[in-house]
């Protein structure tokens, strides 16, 4: 495995002791994975305060361009730690297993694992959806959605005073948006094979894992890959608790930034990138705990601790069978034969 390089080493930054604890928790393992991790500080973004946050990268695994990736993406949208607590918790289990599993060493040298566990540590920081400028990242792409979107959910350029806001027309993406899409280009785009999964909460009762499209409900071109997907994950977890379904059978929204790059990494038919988005059904934590609508980190979080705990381990069997799923991609993704047939079968189930 490679060995971090001494100009990968995380900087000091002017964050206060016991602000963002998801971030101290971050640094710690960093700390424990030393010369096995690629530790890269992609972005520094500046809040009111004075205070300075790294949106930290963390590689491991084989580099090499022609090994299948999967990135873990999480803290996209501030209030929702339990994202970012989710990739933590499975970066922690990547590096304290290093120690002691063969097994686990002999896999990574034909993946490569990468983690942005705090995406938007900004708005972490202020407790809200947005970034520090008010725009939501996860509308903040250039893609406009080509039918009718909900009001505001879907995306506005009123104001930055109200939710969904996509930033002025014209402008760059933010900084953090700028730093997801790097990583993905560099470390997922370019391989024969890669997956993304993005980690939220906040929608519904029901754990959810969506797939573009956002922007349309026209089916994306790898939807036999994606069924092919799902298909070798309820042979392996018969007994999952997600519902496997496109965006758009929801909602549609405009300047997704998994759209946008899906959308860029189809200009090379060569290659196959499934992003993915885990919805966390967080209405059930309320449903269980209704106090939680009085605390805005409550609609978002589960804020008792054996909860927390259990979505912790929850999920941890989805990221290692997306990490399994792409290390073994040539035995399951779906070659020329019966292509037709096959994408009937996807369109009869998803559209």
């Amino acid at each position: 495995m490679l060995r971090r390089p001494p100009s990968a080493t995380p900087p000091s930054t002017t964050v206060p002791e016991n602000v963002l604890p998801e971030l101290r928790a971050l640094e710690k393992i960093l700390e424990q994975g030393g010369p096995d991790l690629q530790v890269r500080v992609v972005r520094e973004v500046s809040v009111a305060s004075g205070a300075s946050f790294p949106i930290y990268s963390i590689g491991i695994g084989n580099p090499s361009p022609d090994i299948p990736a999967v990135g873990f993406f999480g803290g996209v949208h501030g209030l929702e730690r339990i994202g970012a607590e989710v990739v933590i918790a499975y970066l922690q289990n990547i590096v304290m297993r290093l120690r002691w599993d063969t097994t686990l060493h002999q896999q990574l040298e034909h993946v490569r694992l990468v983690f942005m566990p705090i995406v938007n540590p900004g708005g972490m920081w202020a407790a809200t959806r947005a970034n520090p400028n008010g725009v939501d990242l996860m509308r903040n792409a250039p893609v406009e959605a080509l039918d009718r979107v909900p009001f505001l959910m879907g995306g506005q350029r009123l104001s930055a005073g109200l939710p969904w806001y996509r930033g002025h027309f014209g402008e760059p993406m933010e900084v953090e948006s700028q730093a997801l899409c790097e990583v993905a280009r560099t470390e997922l785009l370019p391989r024969p094979f890669s997956i993304a999964l993005d980690c939220h909460s906040g929608f519904g009762v029901r754990d959810r894992l969506w797939f573009p499209f956002a922007h349309t409900r026209k089916p994306i071109a790898h939807l036999n890959e994606l069924h092919a997907l799902k298909n070798i994950f309820l042979q392996a977890h018969s007994n999952h608790q997600y519902i496997i379904e496109p965006q758009s059978a929801q909602y549609l929204a405009h300047g997704d930034l998994w759209d946008y790059l899906y959308l860029q990494a189809c200009e090379n038919t060569e290659r196959i990138f499934l992003p993915l988005t885990l919805e966390m059904g967080s209405w059930i934590w309320i449903k269980k705990n209704p106090r939680q609508l009085f605390s805005r980190l409550g609609i978002f979080n589960p804020l008792i601790d054996h909860r927390q705990q259990r979505v912790l381990r929850r999920h941890l069997a989805l990221l290692d069978f997306l990490s399994r799923a792409a290390c073994s991609h040539l035995r399951w993704v779906p070659g020329k034969e019966n292509y037709e047939q096959r994408r009937a079968n996807a369109l009869a189930e998803w559209y």
